[in-house]
């Protein structure tokens, strides 16, 4: 089994499609896989949960499947999100001067992928 932690920065939905698609297609290749929002991705979060966003199904079975890893606390709060996060019970990640940092993922065995 791989581990794959997947990096996200850009908060273009059509980007952000493929990390879900890609997160779940791991997942069901038997690797461990997780998602981490970061950058401009945590603007997604308070519109990933509206019923008529196109990546709403996807969000949701990535949740369910404990792909998503949680969202940069920095960047939530900077960018007016942080509620969103906690509304949705996302986990804030933060252990690198207020942003979720990549050497832990790398000491845990990790591949790095960023979107």
């Amino acid at each position: 089994m791989k581990k794959f932690a997947l990096f996200v920065f850009k908060g273009d939905p059509l980007c952000f499609i493929h990390v879900l698609l890609n997160a779940m297609d791991m997942k069901a290749k038997g690797h461990e896989a997780k998602i981490i929002l970061e950058g401009a991705a945590v603007k997604l979060v308070p519109e990933l949960v509206k019923a008529n966003n196109p990546l709403n199904g996807l969000w949701k079975k990535s949740l369910d499947a404990g792909l998503v890893e949680g969202v940069c606390k920095a960047c939530s709060n900077k960018l007016g999100t942080l509620e969103a996060a906690k509304a949705q019970d996302l986990t804030l990640l933060d252990d690198m001067s207020g942003h979720p940092g990549m050497a832990s993922y790398r000491d845990k065995g990790y591949e790095i992928i960023s979107f």
